[in-house]
């Protein structure tokens, strides 16, 4: 059976993380190991998973370090990943997993052909602090995911993620500066979605819980949607956000990047465009797209407007 290493990153997750972790115990694929960066708690969160470590009788290895944050704590959890493990699972502190998740995903990634990097996602079962249903969360992508995507939007939710030894191998090979990636998930999405396969899965795989200190969060009604793409939007804009992380892309894989299309892309994106003619014939050319007609016309008004 093959074996999964979940990496999760940890802080002050004391009112939550135990059900995370009975979840993972409670799966149906039963070889795994657990890996926990405790990112500098404050709390309990430690020691519930010392307990949890006396209790559970496959291998959990627990990291006490500093605080530096979501993204540069998952990315550290990927330089310290068991590469003898053949799949890798993102985990946040607060959700819990349904019992089928990793035996879904792993069966997905063995179809793989042996040696390419691929990632499997899902959707989420959004749920209150008391795990109540909320409903599905995100609506199941209109377009399929690809490197035209990945580059301006992130359709992989982190805490569903599974990838494969050759993608963990890929993000080790030029691992990035963090600041100026947007998110984890996000550059493994930009990365194999570039160099490998990406694979959706439309059943949810986790209670998404949603309680006011997500790091990143769900939202499922109209206005919610709207004010969320609003704020990441805002969030993502200009050079030092969406086209930085597309830039920190092109230093570390540029010269790798044989696809010449997705190279000509790429290089468009990140390229200046300080004129109104050039970003119209920018867009003339660009396969770039979000995943719906009011988004793409959103982004397309941005870079009109210099505003990306």
């Amino acid at each position: 059976m093959n074996r999964v290493e979940v990496l999760l990153s940890a802080y002050n997750g004391e009112a939550y993380i135990q059900a995370q972790l009975d979840s993972l115990s409670e799966q149906n694929h039963r070889n795994w190991s657990l890996r926990i960066r405790d990112d500098g708690s404050s709390d309990r969160t430690t020691e519930i998973v010392e307990a949890y470590k006396e209790s559970e009788s496959r291998i959990v290895v627990l990291e006490k370090g500093a605080n530096r944050g979501v993204i540069p704590s998952f990315f550290e959890l990927i330089r310290q990943a068991d590469d003898t493990a053949d799949y890798f699972c993102f985990c946040d502190q607060d959700d819990v997993w349904l019992p089928e998740k990793m035996e879904r995903a792993a069966g997905r990634l063995a179809k793989v052909q042996a040696g390419m990097p691929a990632m499997v996602f899902t959707s989420t079962r959004l749920a209150d602090a008391g795990l109540n249903p909320l409903g599905q969360w995100p609506e199941r992508p209109r377009r399929e995911p690809s490197f035209y995507n990945a580059l301006v939007q992130n359709i992989a939710v982190g805490a569903t993620v599974t990838f494969n030894r050759a993608a963990l191998h890929l993000i080790r090979e030029r691992m990035p500066d963090p600041d100026k990636v947007l998110m984890h998930d996000w550059w493994l999405y930009l990365c194999i979605s570039a160099f490998g396969e990406v694979i959706y899965d439309p059943e949810p795989s986790i209670l998404y819980r949603q309680h006011g200190g997500n790091a990143v969060g769900g939202e499922v009604s109209l206005l919610g949607k709207l004010k969320k793409k609003w704020a990441s939007f805002r969030k993502h804009r200009g050079s030092h956000k969406l086209v930085s992380q597309a830039k920190e892309f092109h230093r570390s894989y540029g010269e790798r990047l044989e696809d010449l299309d997705k190279r000509r892309q790429l290089e468009a994106f990140i390229a200046p465009r300080a004129q109104f003619g050039q970003r119209v014939g920018y867009l003339k050319n660009s396969k770039l797209y979000r995943q719906s007609a009011p988004e793409n016309a959103l982004f397309r008004l941005l870079i009109l407007s210099g505003y990306i």
